[in-house]
């Protein structure tokens, strides 16, 4: 089983990844977050364990990114931060555990284990699929339902709806999609978001001109609900 060790502290990535090691897991560390996302998309991982406060991009960022292309791979937060907000926070973000600093190692292996464990036993057999009004979307295979019939959305249209649709009834910002959609490095102009809600309001809104699904917030960003805004 191979996991990525994300964590800039020297000394705890050394002794994580020794005792990980020593469990016969292969151990591929990263010390800055921005590196992450690269590195996930290059190989493959049956667990990640994600320290919340790196460099550049914190932990936060890296888990609700990578939860728009993947939602099985097991994530294991770690933090310095011990406050219920922090932890329901992770979990919100996608994190399947989370463990606070410091912390026993004997119960960071088992919770590995458990969590590698769980993953293996229960493969989803069943696509992601989210229906809302009379459309619906799959978003591992991308097939879609909206108000002209079937079709296929791009991996960038699928990746930006399943942002919305997680944060359902809350206002995404431009930046917020510009990082979890496109990355850190390159960003597109704000207009390509643009388009891109425009063609999501043309694939599923009954009326395009006056949306219910997909509403623009001026100046801040964009959000998606399913009912009716007065």
């Amino acid at each position: 089983m191979r996991i990525l060790l994300v964590e800039d502290e020297e000394s705890i990535r050394d002794v994580v990844k020794l005792n990980l090691e020593m469990e016969d897991y292969e151990v591929v560390t990263i010390s800055n977050g921005k590196e992450v996302i690269k590195t996930w998309k290059g190989e493959h991982f049956d667990l990640l364990i994600l320290d919340v406060m790196l460099p550049e991009v914190d932990g936060f960022q890296i888990c609700e990114q990578i939860r728009l292309t993947d939602m099985e791979t097991p994530i294991l937060m770690l933090t310095a931060k011990d406050s219920a907000a922090d932890r329901i926070t992770g979990l919100k973000k996608g994190a399947d555990d989370y463990l606070t600093k410091p912390f026993n190692l004997e119960e960071l292996l088992l919770r590995v284990q458990k969590l590698i464990r769980r993953s293996s036993k229960t493969p989803s057999t069943s696509p992601e699929i989210y229906n809302f009004g009379t459309n619906s979307i799959n978003f591992l295979t991308y097939n879609a339902k909206g108000n002209q019939g079937n079709f296929t959305l791009t991996k960038k249209e699928a990746m930006l709806l399943k942002l919305l649709i997680d944060r359902k009834d809350e206002v995404v910002s431009r930046q917020q999609i510009l990082q979890s959609v496109w990355g850190y490095d390159v960003y597109p102009s704000t207009r390509t978001i643009d388009n891109f809600i425009l063609s999501f309001r043309k694939y599923f809104e009954e009326d395009p001109k006056t949306p219910i699904y997909f509403k623009s917030v001026r100046g801040v960003g964009y959000k998606f609900s399913e009912q009716p805004q007065n």
